[in-house]
């Protein structure tokens, strides 16, 4: 019963953080387990640092710690005041920042090393073209030469135009899909490309 009222309170949370801003949060609802488990699949304790855009209620941040990430290796990166103060208790090991994703440039997130990954709950969908750019400039220059950038779409196609993957070097592939998540959504894997010698 108290996991059915905190669920409950999360999508209250969520539903009230949409209706005052529905650009900034990507669905009424938050995202479900299904989706998290998705998206956080190719990540483990090996993968070491990870950065999350956009955590929201933590459903990602949950999903990760269950595969094995160390709460310590964790950035969590949410612009929402709503959601900062929650995942900070929820959360007390990992580093919250209180910032827009689109300034990850300018800050030095996890000092001399870099992160193996990173998860992305933004709604790029709703975003301008130079604002993708600024964030996806932004979460690479935090990310190792092998890193991954996860991000999820309700979409049909990946939700970073090609000719925008194109300028930044970049590649996407579509790792999953999954109708178990409102609404359904498909997860993206967006890597550097690899120059031959």
């Amino acid at each position: 019963m108290p996991s059915r009222v905190c669920r409950s309170s999360e999508q209250l949370r969520f539903l009230r953080a949409w209706i005052a801003n529905p650009m900034r949060v990507a669905s009424v609802v938050p995202s479900s387990s299904y989706l998290a488990m998705a998206i956080t699949q190719e990540i483990s304790a090996a993968t070491g640092g990870v950065l999350e855009l956009g955590p929201g209620t933590g459903v990602f941040t949950r999903a990760l710690l269950a595969r094995g990430v160390v709460e310590e290796d964790l950035v969590l990166v949410e612009s929402g005041a709503e959601f900062t103060g929650r995942l900070r208790s929820r959360f007390p090991k990992a580093s919250v920042l209180h910032v827009d994703a689109g300034a990850l440039r300018s800050l030095d997130v996890f000092g001399d090393r870099k992160a193996g990954a990173v998860v992305s709950g933004l709604p790029l969908l709703s975003m301008s073209p130079r604002k993708i750019t600024s964030i996806l400039k932004g979460a690479f220059r935090q990310l190792r030469r092998d890193g991954a950038f996860y991000q999820f779409t309700y979409g049909p196609t990946c939700p970073v135009p090609r000719r925008l993957l194109d300028r930044l070097g970049l590649k996407a592939v579509r790792l999953s899909w999954t109708y178990a998540n409102f609404p359904p959504a498909s997860v993206y894997k967006i890597t550097r490309r690899q120059v031959l010698n």
